[in-house]
Protein backbone atom coordinates (compact mmCIF):
# COMPACT_ATOMS: atom_id res chain seq x y z
CA UNK A 1 0.00 0.00 0.00
CA UNK A 2 1.40 3.28 -0.92
CA UNK A 3 1.61 6.00 1.74
CA UNK A 4 2.27 9.84 1.55
CA UNK A 5 5.59 11.00 3.12
CA UNK A 6 5.50 13.04 6.14
CA UNK A 7 6.71 16.27 4.19
CA UNK A 8 4.07 15.53 1.43
CA UNK A 9 1.31 15.30 4.65
CA UNK A 10 2.62 18.65 5.92
CA UNK A 11 2.74 20.13 2.47
CA UNK A 12 -0.80 19.48 1.21
CA UNK A 13 -2.12 19.25 4.72
CA UNK A 14 -1.10 23.60 5.05
CA UNK A 15 -2.42 24.41 1.59
CA UNK A 16 -5.54 26.72 0.99
CA UNK A 17 -6.26 24.57 -1.80
CA UNK A 18 -5.53 21.37 -4.31
CA UNK A 19 -6.02 20.84 -7.76
CA UNK A 20 -7.51 17.40 -8.97
CA UNK A 21 -7.72 16.23 -12.21
CA UNK A 22 -9.43 12.83 -12.83
CA UNK A 23 -7.98 10.33 -15.63
CA UNK A 24 -10.27 10.27 -18.89
CA UNK A 25 -10.89 6.50 -20.33
CA UNK A 26 -7.78 6.96 -22.44
CA UNK A 27 -5.57 7.62 -19.50
CA UNK A 28 -4.82 11.45 -20.82
CA UNK A 29 -5.93 13.58 -17.57
CA UNK A 30 -9.34 16.07 -17.02
CA UNK A 31 -8.82 20.20 -16.88
CA UNK A 32 -7.96 20.98 -12.93
CA UNK A 33 -10.79 21.85 -10.70
CA UNK A 34 -9.60 23.59 -7.68
CA UNK A 35 -10.53 22.19 -4.19
CA UNK A 36 -10.35 22.68 -0.83
CA UNK A 37 -8.50 19.81 0.84
CA UNK A 38 -7.82 18.56 4.23
CA UNK A 39 -5.37 16.20 6.73
CA UNK A 40 -7.05 14.19 9.33
CA UNK A 41 -4.34 12.02 10.43
CA UNK A 42 -2.03 10.64 8.04
CA UNK A 43 -4.62 10.95 5.07
CA UNK A 44 -5.67 13.44 2.53
CA UNK A 45 -9.07 14.21 2.48
CA UNK A 46 -11.75 16.43 -0.39
CA UNK A 47 -15.00 16.46 -0.36
CA UNK A 48 -17.59 17.92 -3.49
CA UNK A 49 -18.88 21.24 -2.06
CA UNK A 50 -22.18 21.17 -4.27
CA UNK A 51 -23.33 17.43 -3.61
CA UNK A 52 -22.73 14.14 -5.57
CA UNK A 53 -23.62 15.37 -8.90
CA UNK A 54 -20.81 17.93 -9.16
CA UNK A 55 -18.96 17.35 -12.60
CA UNK A 56 -16.05 16.87 -10.80
CA UNK A 57 -16.93 14.66 -8.33
CA UNK A 58 -18.81 12.60 -10.81
CA UNK A 59 -15.79 11.65 -13.20
CA UNK A 60 -13.18 11.32 -10.41
CA UNK A 61 -15.51 8.43 -8.82
CA UNK A 62 -16.02 7.21 -12.55
CA UNK A 63 -12.52 6.80 -13.22
CA UNK A 64 -11.12 5.92 -9.53
CA UNK A 65 -8.17 7.57 -10.71
CA UNK A 66 -6.21 11.15 -11.27
CA UNK A 67 -3.75 13.49 -10.20
CA UNK A 68 -3.66 16.10 -7.56
CA UNK A 69 -1.48 19.39 -7.12
CA UNK A 70 -1.15 21.45 -3.94
CA UNK A 71 1.75 22.67 -1.90
CA UNK A 72 4.16 22.28 -4.24
CA UNK A 73 3.44 18.24 -4.13
CA UNK A 74 1.52 16.52 -7.80
CA UNK A 75 1.21 12.99 -7.44
CA UNK A 76 -1.35 10.53 -9.02
CA UNK A 77 -3.58 9.14 -6.57
CA UNK A 78 -6.72 7.12 -6.38
CA UNK A 79 -9.88 8.24 -5.21
CA UNK A 80 -10.90 5.93 -2.70
CA UNK A 81 -13.76 5.67 -0.12
CA UNK A 82 -13.15 7.51 3.09
CA UNK A 83 -13.99 4.76 6.41
CA UNK A 84 -16.75 6.00 7.89
CA UNK A 85 -14.84 5.98 11.12
CA UNK A 86 -12.85 8.84 9.63
CA UNK A 87 -15.99 11.72 9.16
CA UNK A 88 -15.42 13.19 12.06
CA UNK A 89 -11.89 14.02 11.80
CA UNK A 90 -12.59 15.13 8.36
CA UNK A 91 -14.94 17.15 9.37
CA UNK A 92 -13.06 18.76 12.25
CA UNK A 93 -9.82 19.54 10.24
CA UNK A 94 -12.72 21.44 7.58
CA UNK A 95 -13.84 23.57 10.40
CA UNK A 96 -10.45 24.08 11.57
CA UNK A 97 -8.89 25.33 7.94
CA UNK A 98 -12.11 26.75 6.77
CA UNK A 99 -14.12 27.91 9.45
CA UNK A 100 -12.90 31.99 8.61
CA UNK A 101 -14.75 32.08 5.31
CA UNK A 102 -18.31 31.28 7.39
CA UNK A 103 -20.90 28.68 8.21
CA UNK A 104 -22.47 28.49 5.09
CA UNK A 105 -19.49 27.82 3.14
CA UNK A 106 -18.09 25.55 5.21
CA UNK A 107 -21.46 23.60 5.77
CA UNK A 108 -21.11 22.12 2.14
CA UNK A 109 -18.28 20.19 3.07
CA UNK A 110 -19.00 19.35 6.28
CA UNK A 111 -22.02 17.29 8.20
CA UNK A 112 -23.90 13.92 7.07
CA UNK A 113 -24.71 15.13 3.73
CA UNK A 114 -21.41 15.85 3.26
CA UNK A 115 -20.17 12.20 3.59
CA UNK A 116 -21.18 10.78 0.95
CA UNK A 117 -19.10 13.10 -1.45
CA UNK A 118 -15.61 12.14 0.62
CA UNK A 119 -12.48 10.71 -1.10
CA UNK A 120 -9.28 9.46 0.42
CA UNK A 121 -6.72 10.29 -1.75
CA UNK A 122 -4.20 7.69 -2.13
CA UNK A 123 -1.11 8.34 -3.70
CA UNK A 124 -0.21 5.56 -6.46
CA UNK A 125 3.47 4.66 -7.27
CA UNK A 126 5.53 6.99 -9.85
Amino acid sequence: MNAWTADELTRIGAAEELQVSSTRADGTLRPYVTIWVVRAGDDIYIRSAYGSANPWFVRAGKSGTGRIRAGGVEKDVTFAEAAPEAHAAVDAAYHAKYDRYGATIVGTVTGPDAEATTFRLVPRAD
